[in-house]
């Protein structure tokens, strides 16, 4: 191998370890409620998170649990959201087996594929591929971090440029059709009074799989504050593993500033905040953008809440 595919192959990997593909089996997770903000901390502590512990997968949770605004509770054991699978240790398939799954579903594009490696899955159970488009947040990743120039990396995501990216991506899940149409095929599987358990993941599990999340939970007729406390939750269950990463990059010496990172490891209310007022200026409204934006029919949407809530 030459020495700049080396030095490539060895950026992909430190991109993968910001995004959340490290095996976390040294990592604490920090407590439920921890790096959420302050208008959901109360909200949040009456709706706790139901996290699965995992030794290589810091952000596998039910997405069960939650009260909805009309009287219900959404059910646990049915979907799951989550970050990589691809580093999971022996444990940790044999404790995802015990959920039953019957489909996982894929969120991440090609080139994270290539540098991170397939879901490591119970026996009989295969991911099934279903890209999101990142407007190359990944690749940005790699070339920030092969540079191992201080300037090139200041340039590329210092001055609040990291923070814009977020939010173009964010958008994007909103105005990309293909990305809608990842997301709708997703929820009307979920709605699949057939389909058993599901679980949907990317690299980290915060980005395109807290828009998931968040869109699924509003669906089900869970509060606004709740689906937007469960999005932000991401930064509770990370923020341990994404420290220690940034300390790996500056002791490497690859990275004098890792703070830069630091947007792009977060989830943040403004970057959520674009996604839905995308969402209202493109469709209107919420319901606009289920039925206009992601074609779901009220038929599909009845469904959804008979099997999700109880």
């Amino acid at each position: 191998m030459s020495r700049a595919r080396i030095r490539l192959a060895t950026a992909a990997a430190a991109a993968a370890l910001v995004i959340g593909t490290l095996p976390a089996s040294a990592y604490a997770v920090a407590a439920p409620g921890a790096g959420v903000s302050a208008r959901h901390h109360q909200h949040y502590q009456a709706e706790p998170i139901r996290q699965i512990p995992l030794q290589a997968a810091v952000n596998f949770r039910d997405l069960g649990g939650y009260r909805t605004w009309t009287g219900g509770q959404v059910r646990q054991g049915l979907v799951y959201r989550s970050d990589a699978l691809s580093k999971l240790t022996a444990a940790d398939i044999s404790a995802v087996s015990g959920l039953g799954l019957t489909k996982v579903v894929d969120f991440r594009v090609p080139m994270e594929l290539q540098y991170d490696g397939a879901d490591k899955l119970p026996a009989g159970l295969a991911p099934t591929a279903r890209p999101v488009n990142d407007l190359g947040l990944y690749g940005t990743l790699v070339g920030a971090i092969a540079s191992g120039d201080p300037v090139k990396q200041e340039q590329m995501l210092g001055g609040g440029r990291a923070e814009a990216y977020m939010r173009d991506i964010y958008r994007n899940f909103v105005t990309n059709p293909e990305n809608r149409a990842q997301f709708a095929q997703t929820v009307r599987e979920i709605a699949d009074g057939t389909q058993g358990p599901l679980l949907y993941h990317c690299t980290s599990g915060k980005d395109r799989t807290g828009w998931m999340s968040y869109v699924l939970l509003r669906a089900l007729a869970v509060p606004e504050s709740t689906a937007e406390g469960d999005y932000l939750a991401s930064n509770t269950f990370r923020a341990a593993y994404d420290a220690q990463v940034r300390a790996g990059l500056k002791q490497s010496g690859r990275m004098q500033n890792p703070d830069l990172l630091i947007p792009l490891q977060e989830v943040r209310q403004d970057y959520l905040d674009a996604a839905t007022a995308q969402m209202e200026a493109d469709y209107g409204s919420f319901y606009g953008y289920l039925t206009d934006g992601l074609g779901l029919d009220l038929r599909t949407l009845a469904k959804l809440q008979n099997k999700m809530v109880r």
